[in-house]
């Protein structure tokens, strides 16, 4: 009777802390009417995906247009809606794989053409999300000028 009792109570224990996954997950941060004011505040003619990525294609470029599988070359300057920058490449720009970047660059640079230029104006849940990463702090949307260069 003894053990019965302690396996319904482990039964009882497990089950009240077995959580479904959307239970658990990271509640999303809305910055849809903070990039909207940005979009409006600087006349700018947004699209936006289905994800929630905003992004303005200033020069189509005539080159390849990458795939989510594509490596990269990227000038781009990265800032806040409030314009403060936080990171920026040199007119070279930085190579990387489309694999490993936050989802609105994978999605995002895949909208350009080479010799494209524009904008990527991306919420939190397709940046850093809520934890923020370096000096980026969570919850924050992200504007990025785009340069890209070449699809390696």
């Amino acid at each position: 009777m003894k053990h019965l009792f302690l396996a319904l109570i482990a039964v009882v224990l497990i089950s009240c802390n077995t959580k479904k996954k959307e239970e658990i997950a990271t509640p999303k941060i809305d910055n849809e009417t903070e990039i909207q004011k940005y979009i409006a505040d600087n006349h700018l003619k947004a699209k936006r995906t289905e994800s929630g990525l905003y992004y303005v294609i200033e020069e189509e470029g005539t080159g390849k247009q990458p795939d989510a599988n594509s490596e990269v070359t990227v000038a781009y300057k990265g800032y806040f809606t409030n314009k403060e920058v936080f990171d920026q490449s040199d007119v070279k720009g930085i190579s990387f794989p489309l694999q490993n970047v936050i989802p609105g660059w994978t999605e995002g640079i895949q909208l350009f053409k080479e010799g494209g230029k524009g904008i990527l104006l991306i919420p939190s849940d397709l940046g850093y999300g809520p934890d923020g990463a370096g000096p980026i702090p969570g919850g924050s949307a992200l504007i990025f000028d785009i340069n890209l260069i070449t699809v390696n």
